[in-house]
């Protein structure tokens, strides 16, 4: 024969967490901070005087198991230089809607052009909208840099690029 009063036991937990302060995250309005190491979305960095680091190598879209990146490389001429190398990355794509975060672009760029950032909200309404071309990715100009294309520093060879001994153009060398 059944207890009569287990049915109530149920309303009993429901009854004793009214009065518990809730765990909610207020998301929206307070956003936690992420780990440091933290893979969120992708970003092309920029050397210090402003030239893109990316030689459109196409590493990175050949390591990427879920095929979510697209690179076109193209060549550098002496008027329009958007690397210090032979080549750069002309047409540069991520289709969030496919990558899984794994990191192993990152792993496979010989430049350190591609790394992940700590953004996580990319969400949107439109699937068009999360394939990031090079206008999203591209890391914004600090101060001192100029927008590419523009010549390589003068003096400088691509190897002081690589080795990372070139200064932005207002810095003075110490």
């Amino acid at each position: 024969m059944r207890n009569p009063l287990e049915p109530l036991a149920g309303f009993g937990v429901t009854f004793s967490s009214m009065f518990k302060k809730n765990n909610t995250e207020l998301y929206p309005e307070e956003k936690a901070p992420t780990a440091a190491r933290y893979h969120g979305r992708h970003q092309l960095n920029r050397y210090a005087d402003g030239l893109e680091k990316c030689i459109g190598c196409e590493l990175c879209a050949w390591a990427c198991p879920a095929d979510a990146i697209y690179v076109e490389g193209a060549d550098n001429t002496e008027e329009e230089r958007f690397s210090p190398g032979e080549r750069y990355g002309s047409v540069y794509q991520i289709n969030y809607l496919r990558c899984i975060g794994c990191g192993l672009c990152i792993e496979a760029c010989p430049t350190r052009a591609l790394t992940m950032t700590n953004e996580y909200e990319m969400a949107d309404d439109n699937r068009a909208d999360l394939i990031y071309g090079k206008d999203k990715l591209l890391a914004p100009l600090e101060p001192g840099m100029e927008s590419p294309p523009h010549p390589m520093q003068p003096g400088s060879t691509d190897e002081d690029y690589y080795r990372g001994s070139v200064i932005a153009t207002n810095e003075v060398p110490q």
